[in-house]
């Protein structure tokens, strides 16, 4: 029986080679929130943070990078603190146009909050070095609001009159005894290339106030490729808003002078149960359409925690129904959480997420894995979800702790870099994982069974046994099917023939692992 699927143009994510998760913080007591950043002059270059331990001077921000694309990395080097017996946290990176690299992060008292700050620091040699600390965002900028939480850092880089510009964004801390509502979400803008940064201001004003119920209001910031900055916060005030919890964008096209506020999405909530989860969501912007943005975020539906996302072309006045994006059964109590996302330069999308497909139902304590797809600029659909992380990890109480498994993502040429916590070296590390992605030309590709030919096992379709059509030392393979689901696994792939006899007509991904090495190729039960 010929064949002829119409198969999802990402579905071309057939033959994939996995380079082996790479440990690249290797420290050896602990190391989380990592943040990745590529040199927009020079794509092999890469730049990672995140926050480690450090003999005598508790958690520090720590960087490191690479000049050949991820393969190795520099020796960590860590950031003073500003006051002894400080503690940093909270890091992220952004290039300017001119390959200047600016970082973000906390440096305060952990302990009675007696002295703290957002700092900012700049490295002209693509994080070789950096130079002073300066102050974005003080905690005495705020009385009673303790305004120096998770701050997210983000770079004009339009090449239009606000080129250059830098934005800092943060939120109350969680800390009862010195935050008091009302909440807010607060924005510093520096527009002399970092030298100092204005006093912060609230992000919402008057009918857009975050109001008094959502204690940490966090803004998600960005800005577009026309220049245009925007962060998005949650905000729940029923009287003066209505019944119904709201996101709110605010805009700004003066360096954040003048800051116009948006109501772009309201309606009946969905709160997280789970209180582990980590559910912080996420707002990005498409290079190739200003137009363009997007938001990620987690939804509680049939008793169940999955990723999901909404975008607008118009710039936030009209968006899409929500999206589900991992592809595992729904209602299957499997939680899924950290969810990071990022455009490449031509309007393709990649997302990422933690999963539990392959975990204990119904708990954040379980194993886990980094997974992710891709929805090309030309259509509507993502690809079936995949594995990112080499193997299915153990759960420790480490991970319960705010941030300390925090990831981050960047696509560029059609390739993902992922950086995220992972212990499964019995510490909290920093990995990565770099996989090349390939797209059809269209939306939809049609395959038929002469054009599976070039996949590495035959015959596909089948309705018997795989065969390898190549040799290769394989140590070991697994068969997940259409819902992300492993149905088959085995060691050493038989030499007389996978038998797949029993399987139901459909799609399938068979993942075969050589040392180092890991090939996904799609094949087709008849």
């Amino acid at each position: 029986m010929k064949i002829l699927l119409l198969i999802i143009g990402f579905l071309l994510l057939h033959d994939i080679s996995f380079s082996q998760n790479q440990n690249i913080s290797n420290g050896a007591y602990f190391d989380g929130e990592p943040y990745l950043v590529i040199d927009p002059l020079n794509p092999q270059h890469l730049v990672a943070a995140w926050m480690g331990f450090q003999l005598s001077n508790k958690i520090t921000i720590k960087t490191s990078y690479s000049n050949n694309g991820g393969t190795t990395w520099s020796t960590p080097i860590w950031q003073p603190h500003q006051v002894i017996d400080n503690s940093s946290a909270d890091v992220s990176l952004a290039y300017d146009l001119n390959g200047n690299l600016y970082m973000s992060y906390i440096d305060h008292d952990n302990i009675n909050f007696l002295n703290g700050a957002i700092y900012v620091r700049k490295s002209v040699d693509g994080g070789s070095s950096w130079g002073p600390a300066v102050e974005a965002t003080s905690i005495s900028d705020c009385p009673n609001q303790a305004c120096i939480d998770r701050p997210w850092i983000a770079v004009d880089k339009s090449g239009g009159i606000n080129d250059g510009v830098i934005y800092v964004t943060s939120m109350n801390a969680d800390q009862p005894t010195l935050s008091f509502p009302p909440y807010h979400p607060y924005l510093s803008v520096s527009t002399n290339n970092g030298t100092s940064f204005s006093n912060p201001r609230f992000l919402d004003t008057l009918n857009f106030y975050a109001g008094s119920t959502i204690t940490q209001p966090m803004p998600s910031p960005l800005v577009t490729s026309n220049g245009v900055f925007m962060a998005i916060y949650p905000a729940y005030e029923p009287i003066n808003q209505g019944p119904f919890a709201h996101l709110y964008i605010a805009k700004s096209t003066s360096a954040g002078i003048d800051i116009d506020q948006l109501d772009a999405y309201s309606g009946v909530g969905s709160p997280i149960s789970n209180t582990y989860l980590k559910k912080g969501s996420l707002f990005k912007s498409d290079p190739s359409d200003p137009n363009h943005i997007a938001y990620f975020f987690l939804k509680e539906t049939s008793g169940d925690v999955d990723v999901y996302f909404m975008e607008s072309f118009d710039a936030g006045t009209v968006w899409t129904t929500q999206i589900r994006i991992n592809q595992d059964p729904l209602g299957n109590n499997n939680l899924q959480d950290l969810v990071w996302a990022d455009f490449d330069s031509d309007g393709d999308l990649a997302v990422c997420w933690r999963d539990r497909r392959n975990g204990i139902a119904n708990t954040y304590q379980t194993g886990t894995e980094i997974y992710g797809v891709v929805r090309w600029k030309d259509s509507i659909n993502f690809s079936p979800d995949f594995p990112i992380s080499s193997q299915l990890v153990s759960h420790d109480a480490v991970l319960e702790g705010n941030g300390n498994d925090f990831m981050n993502v960047n696509f560029l040429n059609d390739t993902i870099y992922a950086v995220w916590g992972d212990v499964r070296t019995g510490v909290l590390s920093i990995y990565l994982n770099k996989i090349g992605v390939i797209s059809g030309t269209n939306s939809i590709q049609i395959i038929s069974q002469e054009s599976l030919s070039s996949f590495n096992v035959y015959p596909n379709p089948t309705s018997d046994k795989l065969y390898l059509k190549e040799k290769m030392i394989v140590d070991s393979y697994k068969v997940i099917n259409e819902n992300g689901q492993e149905i088959m696994n085995g060691v050493e792939f038989p030499e007389s023939g996978l038998s797949v006899s029993k399987l139901t007509s459909g799609i399938y991904q068979i993942f075969l692992y050589s040392g180092k090495e890991i090939k996904m190729t799609l094949f087709i039960k008849e």
